[in-house]
């Protein structure tokens, strides 16, 4: 950097001067300014507006404002090398009192001083490449050419805090705030930083419970090898490494010790203070690999939240460099503040994206069941990082007979409300769908919880039922867009179902209608964030949606239909820049339903002889599916469920075995009550059979109907 814009304008304090800015993002690399050494005397004083700084041999009124120093200031060179300095702020000076002798270092295995390394050559001071110092027309002191001059001024620190300030407020997270206050002081206000936060960090008004631990998070120091003649250079040159391995990484806080006293009183100390000096050893450790600089070199900054210390800053410089000044400890206050309210903000953010995620987590399902017949797949895309889940939802709910409920819906807004109500009418529709209610008695039953929940909470929800036996789906809608069935053949059409009105509405029927499910169709139910944004409506949006998928299932020919997963993918690849307005949830169901072959399906009437008779049916069934393997087992259970059934029904009982991966066996009667297991005991003359179920089965359940109830159990084969 030529020296002539630092002197471009020396009567302006109020234009920034040349320095480190801490928003560049090269600022941890660029090391603060070498003020001259004078032979014999102390650095000149530091000139205010108006007045004469006292130089050798200027002691007349109408000495210059801006004298160059004598010879005898510039006696001792300065050989350290030469640091660029960035566009902005300037480092600050030593106020004009004598620069501190470096530290000799401390004695102990394993540890490493803080030194400046020795100066050579004679005559007047020069930079790194021999050029001779020129004088500062502002300040009068001597500054190398390519050097920033020093922060002279309030003005200076004013911008170089609102720029810190500013950097440090960019950041959205812990690291990001933590990153932003080591980039900004490094090396504009210090040679190096430690950070130490609370562990762990509170979060709001939460009481910490346990002891006080800092934990080490961050350090940021001058690189090693821009600076092995500045002051950081390690006494015995050891690895590589930066200032991480500085100090202790965890403390504990002993309370009343001298550490917790400085930290009760929130404000910065230099560490030549007697209370800094004693808390320090606590707080970076006896073994520490680096020793502190003498002198005013370091700071000590308590980091205080909105209720509490949650940590401390250590700011340092190296021995070459001045010492900081008492105006100084006002501006690593400010730092240290803003730092301090940003890590609050943060860990609430993280807190919240935390609740964001668990929500979103449970509120939908984690996995898709496996269901006989059809095959699921899901997405769902929250409307944007910071909000992260919504109102929609979308579930697969088992229903008896090996049919399988499909569902989707869409509560108005994308925020944590509309995401509770979502949950509670999740939770209903599958009470619901367990008690085997046709679709539009779901719907209806929906309809009044909302209303019970609030006379705003709405919401549209789209409900089918797919029977793989039959090869036909129930649909019933409330307000959601229609569905679109593919067929194997490649022609997608979006289904004719009543639009119904939206859920919370009120007194208004729902309608249902009952249409084909042919083998190797697809069928897709989404949320309108899918198909309707800023740039196009919803029907817009349906038939690029059915175009889309259309195209796809081209791809694969007219025998194959496209993968189900990548379906979806090539689904939302259809959302282009700006398409993304609302939250997408996406479900997707292959129909592959069940052959007749595979059914078989009897009436039996409930009388003694019914379990003898559905011994004799089950093993016929097993002979013509070539399952003889499995007929002792298949026997014994069908008679105790059947059994059991005869005994209190007083109508047909019906008993239906499915071939597909697994042999399913169902048992129908009319009454309610479902069994539960139980321990018989040895006097008892029953309460075994479903033990027997239990211990044989793969596994088994019952399911209230509308008519009665359900027992079916699973037995692999073969």
């Amino acid at each position: 950097m030529d020296s002539t814009r630092v002197t471009e304008h020396p009567t302006s304090f109020d234009r920034p001067s040349t320095g480190a800015d801490p928003t560049d993002p090269r600022g941890a690399l660029l090391p603060g300014p070498v003020p001259p050494r004078a032979s014999g005397s102390a650095l000149p004083a530091q000139g205010r507006t108006g007045e004469t700084p006292p130089t050798a041999g200027a002691d007349s009124p109408g000495a210059f404002e801006h004298s160059q120093p004598g010879a005898e200031q510039a006696a001792e060179p300065d050989t350290h090398r030469s640091r660029p300095g960035s566009e902005s702020v300037p480092v600050q000076p030593d106020g004009g009192q004598p620069d501190s002798a470096p530290s000799d270092g401390v004695s102990g295995r394993g540890q490493a001083a803080l030194v400046r390394p020795g100066s050579g050559g004679q005559g007047g001071a020069t930079d790194r490449r021999g050029a001779p110092a020129e004088p500062d027309r502002r300040t009068g002191q001597l500054t190398a050419p390519g050097q920033p001059t020093p922060m002279r001024r309030d003005g200076d620190r004013l911008r170089f805090v609102g720029a810190a300030t500013r950097r440090i407020a960019r950041g959205m997270d812990l690291d990001e705030i933590v990153m932003g206050l080591c980039r900004a002081t490094v090396p504009t206000f210090a040679d190096a930083i430690l950070v130490y936060l609370r562990e762990p960090l509170p979060v709001g008004d939460e009481r910490p419970t346990g002891p006080l631990v800092l934990r080490l998070r961050r350090t940021d120091r001058i690189p090693a090898e821009r600076d092995t003649e500045g002051g950081f250079a390690p006494a015995a040159q050891p690895e590589p490494s930066e200032l991480e391995t500085v100090g202790a990484e965890l403390c504990e806080v002993r309370p009343g010790s001298a550490l917790a006293e400085v930290l009760r009183g929130v404000r910065p100390v230099f560490t030549d203070t007697p209370a800094a000096r004693a808390a320090l050893p606590e707080l970076l450790g006896d073994e520490r690999d680096f020793a502190l600089p003498d002198g005013r070199r370091a700071i000590l900054a308590p980091l205080r939240g909105r209720r509490r210390v949650i940590g401390a800053a250590l700011f340092l410089r190296g021995p070459e460099r001045v010492a900081f000044e008492a105006d100084d400890l006002l501006v690593a206050a400010q730092l240290a503040t803003h730092s301090a309210l940003g890590i609050d903000k943060a860990v609430l953010y993280g807190r919240e994206a935390y609740i964001a995620d668990e929500l979103q987590r449970t509120m939908l399902p984690e996995n898709l069941p496996r269901c006989t017949g059809v095959r699921l797949a899901s997405r769902y895309l929250p409307a944007a990082e910071t909000a992260r889940v919504g109102g929609d939802w979308y579930d697969a709910i088992p229903l008896p007979g090996s049919r399988v409920a499909l569902v989707v819906g869409d509560v108005m807004g994308h925020s944590m409300t509309s995401a509770a109500i979502m949950g509670q009418l999740r939770t209903t529709a599958q009470t619901l769908a367990g008690l085997d209610l046709p679709p539009q008695e779901v719907l209806h039953h929906l309809d009044e919880q909302a209303q019970r929940l609030g006379s705003d909470r709405m919401a549209t929800c789209l409900y089918a039922v797919y029977d793989p036996v039959s090869h036909r789906i129930t649909v019933a809608n409330a307000g959601h867009p229609p569905p679109v069935l593919l067929h194997l053949g490649g022609h997608a059409e979006v289904l004719r179902v009543p639009a119904g009105a939206p859920i919370g509405v009120g007194g208004v029927d729902f309608e249902a209608v009952e249409l084909d499910a042919p083998a190797g169709a697809t069928l897709l139910l989404y949320t309108d964030g899918l198909v309707e944004s800023r740039l196009r409506d919803v029907w817009t949006g349906i038939e690029q949606l059915r175009e889309r998928l259309a195209a796809t299932a081209q791809l694969t020919g007219p025998d194959h239909p496209p993968p189900l997963e990548a379906l979806c993918d090539e689904v939302l690849d259809m959302l282009g820049p700006g398409d993304r307005d609302d939250d997408i949830a996406l479900l997707a169901a292959r129909f592959d339903g069940i052959a007749p072959s595979d059914v078989a399906y009897w009436f039996l009437e409930p009388e003694d002889a019914a379990p003898g008779r559905a011994r004799r049916l089950a093993r016929r069934a097993l002979a013509r599916w070539g399952m003889e393997d499995l007929t002792d087992a298949v026997e014994l259970l069908v008679s105790e469920v059947v059994t059991n059934a005869v005994r209190y029904a007083s109508k047909p009982v019906t008993l239906r075995l499915l071939r597909t991966d697994v042999l399913r066996c169902e048992v129908g009667d009319d009454v309610p009550q479902l069994p539960r297991l139980r321990q018989a005991r040895a006097t008892d003359e029953g309460g075994r059979g479903l033990y027997l179920v239990n211990r044989l089965a793969r596994r088994w359940g019952a399911t209230r109907l509308s008519t009665g109830k359900v027992v079916w159990f699973e037995l692999n084969r073969g």
